[in-house]
């Protein structure tokens, strides 16, 4: 068992290093679950993609400046018993009535935080914000994003009780850096409205779960054709040496492990559409265009048309519009 003071700390660390899903994936799923919206939403969306995509690890930036936001970006499901992901209250009062507050801020809210932003977005919609609509928008996909990551499930969270420390690491930033342009970034899914948002969102937590043992599995079997020597490299950061997985075993790993990861990635921008598009619904479809920066043009529609194109195609990266690797080569 953990206190929270030793996981908050623990998990700063790592988000230091990796940073959830990433700054990279996060800013990638952000900009693919754009392409995925109706047309009554899109043009809004596309005009602020931008600031969607770069803002989208500013949750994790957070997490040095407030206590309290640390608990926001996981679950250690087991920690609520067995088979807790099926039997734990979807709804955040009836989780505080069975297993008391201070236990599920020890061990995570990240479903419940998914629900408090996204009725935050509602609210924002409903009064035709343009900031707090850009705000929680680019927040609800970050906490999304951070829902279908494995090891942000498991009381095992870095590989650390199983002698595999920086798997966090190697499965959500190493492993997208090295290969993320032989990803499918493209997804023919369109933004659907949920009914039950609560219920959504915990299918998606007991799903990233059911993937943990194949992630572990693979690591220590792709571990026997590697050395100390070519796993690992040695590079002095934060005021210390430190250990990390090499690129080539991050593309073995990502080899052996199939599209999992690629798979992730895409059910993220998914779930990002729809949780967006069932707060615009909720909120009773608000016309965005008067909240434009200015007239939503024929130019602009052309333009958005032609990146939709692009994205169906596959060649967002090709045609060097994907704002995540924009941002890592400024």
């Amino acid at each position: 068992m953990r206190g929270i003071s030793v996981k908050i700390a623990t998990l700063f660390f790592i988000v230091t290093i990796c940073c959830s899903w990433g700054f990279l994936v996060h800013r990638t799923v952000n900009q693919l679950a754009i392409y995925q919206l109706p047309k009554s939403m899109r043009p809004f969306f596309y005009e602020y993609k931008d600031s969607i995509a770069r803002n989208a690890p500013r949750p994790d930036q957070r997490r040095s400046m407030d206590a309290t936001e640390a608990p926001k970006h996981f679950i250690d499901i087991e920690a609520f018993g067995d088979s807790a992901e099926w039997k734990m209250p979807v709804n955040w009062d009836d989780a505080v009535k069975k297993y008391g507050k201070d236990s599920l801020i020890k061990y995570g809210t990240l479903p419940y935080q998914v629900m408090v932003v996204k009725n935050r977005l509602t609210e924002a919609f409903k009064a035709g914000n343009r900031d707090s609509i850009l705000f929680y928008a680019t927040d609800l996909g970050h906490y999304i994003g951070d829902a279908h990551v494995p090891l942000h499930t498991a009381l095992n969270y870095d590989g650390q009780l199983t002698n595999q420390r920086g798997i966090h690491d190697l499965w959500e930033t190493s492993v997208p850096e090295a290969v993320l342009e032989q990803y499918n970034l493209r997804s023919r899914h369109e933004a659907t409205y949920l009914a039950n948002p609560e219920e959504a969102i915990w299918k998606t937590i007991r799903k990233t779960h059911a993937l943990l043992n194949e992630m572990f599995a693979v690591e220590k079997e792709v571990s026997k054709d590697f050395t100390d020597s070519t796993k690992y490299f040695t590079e002095f950061r934060w005021g210390k040496d430190r250990r990390f997985y090499t690129r080539a075993f991050a593309i073995e790993y990502n080899k052996r492990l199939g599209k999992s990861i690629n798979e992730q990635l895409l059910r993220s921008a998914d779930q990002i559409a729809d949780f967006w598009y069932t707060a615009w619904i909720d909120a009773g479809r608000p016309d965005l265009s008067p909240i434009l920066p200015v007239p939503f043009t024929r130019s602009l529609r052309k333009a958005l048309k032609k990146e939709c194109r692009i994205y169906r195609h596959n060649q967002l990266i090709e045609k060097k519009l994907l704002i995540a690797k924009q941002v890592t080569q400024n």
